[in-house]
């Protein structure tokens, strides 16, 4: 057996860990459950389908044109935003590498000394000063890393995120640093959609008494408490300087807990700073390129295909064998034969007697005495 060593670059993408899927060469990065971002493209676009058919021809040519024009411009920016925060990544730490993990390891057990036998180490904590006040920065056993202030581990992504809000199955994809202010666009957005749609739904039930009108207004009014209600929580969190993962969590709040190191104490500088702050780059250099060596086994070395090709014994055409290969084949017969195969050319003899060549023989020896 033999192995050729084959090198070829790929993209970063193809080799990094977690659970998410990547299109477009890995410019759009998801997670693999995308059963409800489907199920939310469906409801948001048959919605405004209904609405663009049946009311809106009808309340621009009797109550105001500018109506469907509004309409559209809302609801390409709802998919709009609806599109970038599910296709961006969310702001995903990469994982330590293997000499990284190692030296880190290193580290932790030489600041923590040897652990009797039986005994709990201690848990895997660094300290920050953030604003005159001590936060914890907690390991990572997945990752490999002391993760970053307000950064958290999504079990359903399997990566680490900074400043990680929450995983949001309606939008496909984790909800972090750096796609966060295109999810709270996309709620507040769709919120105002829904109450346009709802209102002038009313408008047309009372103007025509439409049936088909009234469906949509049931399913804008369920619907109008929730997008609404998620609105309001985030424009809240917002104003707190705070995520819903600190906000579950009680990190905040409570007697034991200090006060929120991040809150400027003013509603509007936190607003500003969650939605008016730098745009951050990605850190996982998706589409960069990668050097990945591959090992080629061959079946069999050259010796053996030679002592192959030296031993296997011609083929003899028959009349099984097509006209076509007949010459190649009688031509391979005739070099593959070798000299001491060759049988040396047969000795003449002279014919034997019989017994009318001795008559005649007799009989001219009696004529010529």
């Amino acid at each position: 057996m033999s192995a050729v060593m084959i090198t070829r670059k790929v993209r970063k993408w193809e080799k990094l860990p977690g659970k998410n899927t990547f299109c477009c060469d890995g410019r759009v990065m998801m997670a693999r459950q995308k059963g409800v971002f489907y199920l939310t493209l469906f409801l948001i676009a048959g919605t405004c389908a209904l609405f663009f058919a049946f009311e809106c021809p009808y309340l621009a040519v009797h109550l105001c044109p500018a109506i469907p024009v509004f309409a559209a411009l809302l609801f390409l920016f709802v998919m709009a935003m609806l599109l970038r925060t599910s296709f961006s990544d969310p702001g995903v730490l990469p994982r330590a590498l293997p000499e990284e993990a190692t030296f880190i390891e290193m580290e932790i057990e030489a600041a923590n000394g040897n652990v009797p036998a039986g005994q709990r180490p201690p848990p895997r904590i660094r300290n920050v000063q953030i604003n005159n006040q001590i936060v914890k920065l907690k390991y990572c056993y997945t990752c490999k890393i002391f993760r970053p202030p307000r950064a958290s581990h999504c079990s359903i992504c399997d990566n680490c995120v900074d400043r990680f809000d929450h995983h949001c199955p309606w939008v496909g994809n984790c909800v972090g640093k750096r796609n966060y202010r295109y999810f709270y666009l996309f709620t507040l957005s769709l919120s105002l959609l829904t109450i346009y749609i709802f209102t002038f739904d009313i408008v047309h039930v009372v103007m025509r008494k439409y049936p088909l009108t009234v469906l949509e207004v049931l399913v804008c009014f369920f619907t109008l408490w929730s997008v609404v209600g998620l609105t309001g929580f985030h424009t809240y969190l917002i104003s707190l300087n705070q995520t819903t993962n600190e906000d579950i969590k009680g990190s905040w709040s409570g007697k034991n807990r200090g006060q929120n190191p991040y809150s400027h104490k003013n509603i509007i500088k936190n607003c500003c700073e969650v939605l008016c702050g730098p745009t951050y780059p990605s850190v996982l250099d998706r589409r960069g390129l990668l050097q990945e060596d591959s090992t080629l086994v061959s079946s069999m070395t050259m010796s053996t295909v030679v002592y192959l090709q030296k031993t296997t014994a011609p083929l003899i055409p028959n009349e099984h064998t097509p006209d076509d290969a007949k010459p190649s084949i009688a031509s391979s017969a005739e070099k593959s034969a070798s000299p001491k195969e060759e049988h040396p050319a047969a000795t003449k003899f002279p014919p034997l007697a019989s017994p009318e060549t001795d008559a005649e023989t007799s009989i001219a020896k009696e004529r010529a005495h």
